[in-house]
């Protein structure tokens, strides 16, 4: 997975982006194989003032083949932005992984009844 960090307003620092590496990094196992070579992770870290508050918002863009998926997450605190982010797009890389597969055993099981519905023809 490639992974790209960058910060608006505000400075990335070694711990925080030493932080995100590896939580994006675990997220892998939940991409299917055979996408785990073209897939791109892309994390945008934003901070804002208002109301005399800094807001922090962590938005994480992972492109896989066929479809995008967008995280956004804003709290007080960068590393629970980021928690939070990680943990809803783990979910939704979940749902995606399961429709992929599930879509490939479909296909796998047609075939394989084709095959034997001419064998059982003949």
């Amino acid at each position: 997975m490639k992974l790209e960090i960058s910060a608006v307003h505000m400075e990335l620092e070694p711990d925080l982006k030493k932080y995100i590496t590896k939580k994006i990094n675990k997220l892998d196992k939940y991409v299917p194989k055979p996408a785990r070579e073209s897939v791109h992770a892309s994390v945008i870290l934003k901070e804002s003032h208002s109301k005399n508050k800094r807001q922090f918002t962590c938005e994480i863009i992972i492109t896989l083949p066929q479809e995008k998926i967008v995280v956004s997450e804003s709290t007080l605190n960068i590393f629970a932005a980021t928690d939070i982010a990680e943990a809803t797009l783990k979910n939704r890389l979940i749902k995606y992984k399961e429709q992929k597969v599930s879509e490939r055993s479909g296909h796998k099981d047609r075939k394989v009844r084709k095959f034997l519905g001419k064998i059982l023809s003949r």
